[in-house]
Order: C-alpha cells, then structure tokens, then sequence
C-alpha cells in the first residue's frame, strides 16, 4: 500500500516504550555536562548545531527548535510511504516472545548485573513497516538507504524528503520497521535490539529488505558504506549493534538517547554486561571498524529505570564513555550533549536530525 508522506505526518510524534510494568525508577537528576566521564566538548550557541563536517563532541545549548531551512515542507515535492506488514509466523529469526503483563524480573543474587526472567514465552506479533521513496529516485537505479527502529517515524521522513530536495544529503530511502513488541528483558523488542549478536541486522538483511525492495518497487545499494541505521533508545543501541557486528552491511549509526548500558538478556558470558561492553572494553579492544557514527544524550536522560542497581544502567555515562572510546580509536563520530533534554526528547530530535543525517552522510560516493 502506498500513501502520500504528508498523510503519515499528521501522525505527528510517537512515543517510544520507556519502561516495563513493574519497573521501580528513581526521580531522575538532572546531570551538568560534567559529569565525571564528560569528554571534552564544544559549547554551541542556544540554538545553534554542531557543524556537518566536523567529528567531535558538542553541548547543545537548552532552546530547541527546528532549523530554518527546514520548514519548507509545503514547498518541495512530497515522496511516498508504502507500507507492509510483518507476521512472526513467517520470521526464521524472531518467531516471537513476550513476558506476562505486570512483570519483570529480579537481580540474580549470586551474580549482580544478572537478571533472572521467568514469566517471558514464546508469543505471535504482527509488525508494520514503513518505506519512504523520494519523488528523485529513479527506477531501477541501487538507492542508498537508512534503517529506522520503532516504526513509524514521520519526522525522519520529511526530514529525508527536504534534505534529499535540497541536495544536502543523497537521494536515498528511508525504511522504518517497527519493533516486535514490549520493551526491555524478556520482550520481543528487547530481544531485536539489545541482544549482542549481528541476527537483527542479518534480520534486515535477510527478511526485511526483499519485501521492502517487492513492495515499493525499489532496488537497494549492496554497498555498506551505503547503508545506515539508527533509532532511539534500545533502538539506538541496536543501530551501533548492527554496524559493530555486521560492518559488512552496515558502516553508519545515529543514535538518540541510545541503550549502551547492561540491558541484554538472556545472559550472554561473551557479552556479560550488554552494550555497556562497548564502552568498557570492546572499542578499545577491538581493531577499528569502517564505520560512522552519530550519537545524543540529554541531561534528563534516564537513570536506573529497573531493579538492576547494577552501576550500569545510567544513559549519560554510558553515552559519554561511548565518545571517549570512539575518539581514542580514532572514529570518525560526532557527540551531542543537549541541555534541558530528556530521553529521546523529540524537540531536539527535530532540531538535530537534520545536522545529524548530513553529519552520517559525510563522505559518501556511490559505486
């Protein structure tokens, strides 16, 4: 089915899933930037964002707003969406969990960081997803393309559709697929989006991305460099998981607000603490991957939102520690530090996504 960007817009923001049932969570502090892992950083202007061209860290000043040049969206030829449904029936991948409503887990005693699940089960989902195709593409040409999680997201898309018209960023098509349902331990969209492994990407690769090029008449680049990913939250964690374990298919991450504290589950001894490994030791440890990333946090953001007082689970750190580890091996990335912003806040999403996707795009030739 295909319908007019501008009639997905009207759906206006959607929230993402924040918390499980049952889940105890502490008022949350409002952190200065610098705190004790605080990288160095840029000061911008109120309103101003981080330069487009330029790697680094930056702290974005507590007035959002969408940039000027981005509310011509009447103005411009308008894509399409057309839209598709996933069912769990038909995954070789995710066949389908979820775990009880009202329920959580509890911190294993004998191994602190460990959560202990026993109310998930398998469980069917349907899931929708979404494909942006740009008035400028071309039949039959191999299209770049960025993948979203938690879909729909009507903000990416007429992001895309004013970028691409006004030749900031490539022509490109935007996919976004929503999650498989719940949130966080023991839930369908935990299991896609904090589990350390390449299966979601190989997930997009080998069950979305067919359907995607059948339903909106599309070709797509095989070309990694190519191919981004991105999302907020768990979602953001998974787009970094993708590009880490896969570099093969995906080579650039935008992250909001993005899950790289200990949050996988089931338990994984190679992995012991979830994407909070990332910055503990896996980037130092690890040769440099051909990848490009973009990462956001705000000073609101969460903080110990579940049982596991486990010293992993603040998002601030945990993003800041994601800077330092990609500016000591040397990443091209860029750090967003946004003031008066709580976990994937939409106000400076939609002040930030315009730099952040020409910031991603940087560099790019196609083969």
């Amino acid at each position: 089915m295909s319908i007019p960007l501008r009639s997905l817009l009207i759906l206006g923001s959607l929230a993402l899933p924040l918390a499980a049932q049952g889940w105890h969570q502490p008022p949350t502090p409002i952190r200065p930037y610098r705190v004790p892992a605080f990288v160095h950083a840029t000061p911008l202007d109120d309103g101003a964002n981080p330069p487009v061209n330029r790697d680094g860290n930056f702290i974005l000043g507590p007035t959002h707003h969408t940039p000027a040049y981005m509310r011509t969206a009447g103005k411009i030829p308008s894509g399409r969406v057309f839209t598709f449904t996933m069912l769990s029936s038909q995954s070789r991948l995710y066949p389908g969990i979820m775990r009880d409503p009202g329920t959580f887990g509890v911190e294993d005693p004998l191994h602190p960081g460990r959560l202990i699940v026993t109310t998930s089960h398998p469980a069917p989902y349907t899931r929708k997803v979404y494909v942006y195709v740009p008035s400028q593409y071309r039949p039959g040409v191999r299209a770049p393309f960025i993948v979203d999680a938690d879909g729909p997201d009507p903000l990416l898309f007429r992001d895309l559709n004013i970028l691409i018209a006004e030749h900031r960023i490539p022509v490109m098509i935007g996919i976004s697929v929503a999650n498989g349902g719940g949130d966080a331990q023991g839930s369908e969209r935990g299991l896609e989006y904090d589990t350390m492994s390449g299966r979601y990407a190989d997930f997009i690769q080998t069950e979305v991305l067919p359907r995607v090029e059948a339903v909106a008449h599309v070709r797509l680049t095989r070309d990694p460099s190519g191919r981004a990913a991105m999302g907020g939250s768990s979602g953001g964690a998974c787009a970094f998981i993708m590009a880490w374990y896969r570099p093969d298919l995906f080579r650039r991450v935008l992250s909001y607000s993005g899950t790289f504290v200990n949050q996988q589950w089931p338990y994984n001894p190679r992995t012991p603490h979830g994407a909070w490994e990332f910055p503990q030791r896996l980037i130092a440890n690890t040769p440099r991957k051909p990848i490009r990333v973009w990462l956001e946090v705000g000073d609101r953001d969460l903080y110990y939102p579940n049982v596991m007082l486990d010293g992993m689970h603040d998002w601030v750190v945990a993003n800041e520690r994601m800077a330092q580890a990609l500016a000591w091996r040397h990443y091209h990335d860029q750090f967003v530090f946004a003031l008066n912003a709580g976990h994937v806040d939409y106000a400076v999403k939609k002040q930030t996504l315009p730099e952040a996707l020409q910031y991603l795009w940087q560099g790019y030739h196609p083969r």
